[in-house]
Order: structure tokens, then sequence, then C-alpha cells
């Protein structure tokens, strides 16, 4: 979304499946496009924002996990 960026990763634990996420602030300084992970006051919105598209994100996945899982165990 925009300049901020979210990276979504799957870790398979003895508990079930976690999500974690990173985000990251691109910006160009000259022709070279930068990364960062500051964020400044005006970030902060567009941040929660995509910070909330994750979450959603993980929900519906977390509940397709969920409902996989189940569907496995039944087959045993």
């Amino acid at each position: 979304m925009g300049s901020i960026k979210s990276a979504i990763w799957k870790n398979d634990t003895q508990n079930g499946v976690r999500f974690n996420v990173t985000f990251t602030r691109l910006y160009k300084d000259g022709d070279d496009w930068k990364s960062s992970d500051s964020y400044g006051r005006d970030d902060l919105l567009l941040l929660g924002k995509v910070a909330d598209k994750a979450h959603s994100w993980i929900f519906e996945h977390g509940q397709e996990e969920s409902e996989e899982k189940g569907k496995t165990s039944a087959r045993k």
C-alpha cells in the first residue's frame, strides 16, 4: 500500500501454524530505491492500515489452515 509494505511469514510449529509480519517503508534516494524499518509521523496511519490488512489476511488464512487440519485429522 503506497510506500509501506508488509511480508507475512508462515511458521509451522509444534502448536500449529503461526504467522509473523515484517513491515518496510520504501523511499527513493536519488535514482535508487531504498528501504527502512523506521517510520515518521506521516507514515503511521498508512502503517496502521497495512497492519490491519495483514491481520485480516492472517485471520482468513489461519481459519483455512484450521479447516484443512481438521479435514486431515478426520481422514485418519
